[in-house]
């Protein structure tokens, strides 16, 4: 069995055993590489059909490219979508004039309350890695969130011999990450495997192309010439940036994405 195969077959468990037990659950899709990955694993835990919504936290300024990809992905993959926005925010002009801090607060992590309390959802899927970045290295595979959303990173649950925490309190959720021992090459490696649909922002074109892909006003490319796949493999076998180097909130104090995930923050 190769390490590919042992990340899909860990990943398939912790999607099945999430689902098993909290049938109110929703997979966060950003569009990007990690998400859609996610994605293609729920199919394969479900022999095709993914059995709970997707929810696409849509701030209003992604790249016109994601919009485009989410069409298509819908409507091959046959996807229950749920477009999430902070509408009260955005109609206050919101936008990252506004701070960093405050506009992921705004239109990411808000967005995020208001769709989890009009369904009622029990259970989150997000794609997110340790290796990505210092703070999401303290998650847990399965990570409880209180009644008011807030990840309390000083008191997380063991999880020994792949027992997780499943018990939550009334108004608490869970983030599920079935992707969190996950490296970015492995991701690459996995998506050429299985032949699977990326964005082509992460293709270089005139030296340039992006890592890491949220919104337009946040993100920056990164000098490469990687337009397959096998190249963006090869170049990320080099040391180099790293891979969200290009979003403006991780250029600032590693304090401001812990203090974002506190607050509820993918």
């Amino acid at each position: 069995m190769t390490r590919l195969d042992r990340l899909e077959n860990q990943s398939i468990f912790i999607i099945r055993e999430a689902y098993s037990r909290f049938r109110q659950a929703a997979i966060l899709w950003s569009v990007g590489k990690d998400s859609t990955t996610l994605l293609w694993l729920a199919r394969k835990a479900f022999f095709g059909k993914i059995p709970c919504p997707v929810i696409h936290i849509d701030t209003t300024y992604k790249f016109r490219e994601i919009y485009q990809f989410r069409k298509k992905l819908c409507r091959e993959w046959g996807l229950e979508v749920i477009v999430a926005r902070n509408e009260e925010a955005l109609r206050k002009k919101m936008g990252p004039g506004r701070g960093r801090l405050l506009c992921c607060t705004e239109l990411k992590t808000n967005a995020l309350k208001k769709v989890i309390e009009r369904y009622g959802f029990r259970a989150l899927y997000l794609a997110i890695r340790r290796d990505e970045h210092g703070i999401r290295a303290k998650e847990r595979t399965f990570s409880p969130r209180d009644r008011g959303f807030e990840w309390n990173y000083r008191n997380q649950p063991p999880e020994l011999w792949d027992q997780y925490k499943t018990k939550i309190g009334k108004g608490e959720h869970l983030r599920i990450h079935p992707l969190l021992g996950w490296r970015e090459i492995d991701v690459w490696e996995y998506i050429k495997r299985e032949n699977l649909p990326v964005l082509p922002l992460y293709f270089a074109r005139k030296g340039k192309r992006y890592r890491s892909i949220g919104c337009k006003c946040c993100c920056n490319p990164v000098d490469s010439r990687a337009d397959t796949i096998e190249g963006i493999i090869q170049e990320l076998q080099k040391p180099g940036v790293s891979e969200r180097g290009g979003r403006a909130q991780d250029k600032e104090l590693a304090s401001m994405m812990q203090k974002l995930r506190s607050l509820g923050y993918m």
